[in-house]
Parts: C-alpha cells; structure tokens; sequence
C-alpha cells in the first residue's frame, strides 16, 4: 500500500474521497505502471536499505517484519532451480536467489523499478533477466518454472487477482511452489497510521472497493486492490493449487523500524502481513 502520506505531492497525487466505484485491468495496470514509474526514487530512498537494494548480491525479505528466506526457506532449496519473482521491483529478492544457485528471471510493470535493478546489478556483478510486464498475462510458456514467488508485488496492485494465480499455476510444473506476501487482508479496515489512530476501524472488512488515488485531472494514479482471506484461498483452490500454510508473522521483539503503518505499537495487536505458502498439483 502507499504507505506516505506525505508523498502524493511528489508525484502530483491527492488522496479522492473514497469513491465507490470498479477499477478494470488496464486502469489499474496505467496507473499503477505510472505510479512506480514516478515514485521509485523516493521508495528506494525510504526503504532500499532495508530491501538490500543496494546490497552486494541482494537481500530477500518478505515483509516489513523483517522475515527473511534465508532464514525460513519458504521457497526451499533452489539450487539448480528455474524460479520467477513477480512483481520484482528493483529485484533485491531475485539477485539473492541467484546468488543461492537459482536460475532466476524477474517480471514487473514499472521500467523505472527494473531500471534501478540493473543499476545495481551492473554494481555487484549479479546479472538476473528482467522482464517488463504484467502479471495478469505471464510472457512465459507453460510450466517453466519450478518456484515462483512475489514479496509484496503484483497481487495487490492487479484487478484480476485470481487471474495471476491461474497464470502462476500455467507456468508452473507440476508439484512447483508459490509463495506471496501481501498486506494482511484484514488491515483494509484500518487508516495507514502506526500509531492508535490506526487501531480504529474505517471500512468493513467486505469492502472490496480498491483504494484509488488520483491527479488534480481526475485521472486515477494509484490502485489497489482488496481481497479477504477466503477470496485469496478460493482464488488458490480455482486456479487447481493447494495451499499448505498461511503465514502471518509476528512482530519481532525488540525490532522498532516502523515502515508506514506498520510499526511495533500495531505490531502487538495484529498482523501486518499474510504469506500464502501453496504448490501446484
């Protein structure tokens, strides 16, 4: 999610009264495409460190909990292994799987965020393809990849959720895993605020109307989209995957690096992020 309020001016957005009102594919991919394009440097200025941006061969965390694979191995072993990072930014998380042995291709919308991904690899010396496009029409053929992954990218930007989970199935060999991390579904109904304020219930929880931002034009600059845990696990089950865990980790103690609205003080009360663990049949 936008996480800064303080951000829309950079990037000439306002945040609309919320509009009940249907955002398709290809509104959601232009503004969503625009947004990254317009707000990469700033992102990596807040929160490359933290991503390994920069850092020689990567990093890969899940979340802004700090959960890292290499300390969970929630892909498994992917030495000698063809993996796909969708929504791969600036690719911190595909660098690192490269640097595990893994053959790695990233995809994402944004050329800014794949371009700040080659800077840095032409830095360290770990080249990974990266690939622009969408993750609802997948350039790759059927089952090419044995793991496919996503921490924070894609799934939460696109209208057609379920449709990415049925491209993942597509490129997919059978028995290979997916795993991705979103915002935890049950936060739609909080304000973006790490402090009380965003302890108070805003929007029910049913609510899939997508958070839109938009310019002094009118034209939509920022999508997201919602969808409950059980739409997430029937989106899973359609696309003929199994889900074998759902993870939400907990705040770790004595860890105080807020990242918008996640913070230790929200931390305590509930859960920031949801990783869906599932496998192909």
């Amino acid at each position: 999610m936008n996480d800064d309020p303080d951000r829309h001016d950079d990037v000439g957005t306002v945040r609309p009264p919320r509009v009940l009102t249907a955002v398709d594919s290809t509104t959601s991919d232009r503004a969503n495409r625009w947004w990254w394009d317009h707000d990469a440097e700033n992102y990596h200025a807040e929160h490359g460190e933290f991503l390994g941006t920069n850092a020689a061969g990567g990093d890969f965390v899940w979340c802004p909990e700090g959960l890292r694979e290499a300390d969970v191995g929630l892909l498994g072993d992917t030495t000698d292994r063809d993996v796909l990072e969708v929504g791969c930014g600036s690719a911190p998380c595909s660098r690192w799987l490269a640097g595990q042995g893994a053959r790695v291709v990233g995809v994402d919308l944004s050329r800014r965020m794949l371009g700040i991904g080659l800077a840095a690899m032409a830095a360290d010396g770990v080249r990974v393809p990266l690939v622009q496009a969408t993750a609802e029409s997948l350039p790759f053929a059927d089952e090419s990849f044995d793991v496919v992954c996503s921490a924070f990218g894609a799934v939460p930007f696109v209208a057609d959720s379920a449709g990415v989970m049925a491209e993942v199935a597509r490129v997919l060999r059978p028995g290979g895993r997916w795993v991705f991390a979103v915002n935890h579904p049950m936060r739609w109904m909080f304000l973006d605020d790490p402090g009380p304020d965003g302890l108070i219930v805003q929007i029910p929880y049913f609510d899939r109307t997508p958070y839109t931002e938009v310019d002094n034009d009118g034209a939509i600059t920022y999508v997201e989209h919602h969808r409950t845990v059980g739409d997430r696990v029937r989106e899973i089950r359609s696309a003929g995957m199994i889900l074998d865990d759902l993870i939400e980790p907990e705040w770790p103690e004595g860890f105080d690096q807020e990242w918008g609205q996640w913070s230790p003080f929200r931390g305590q009360y509930f859960p920031g992020t949801a990783i869906f663990c599932c496998r192909k049949g």
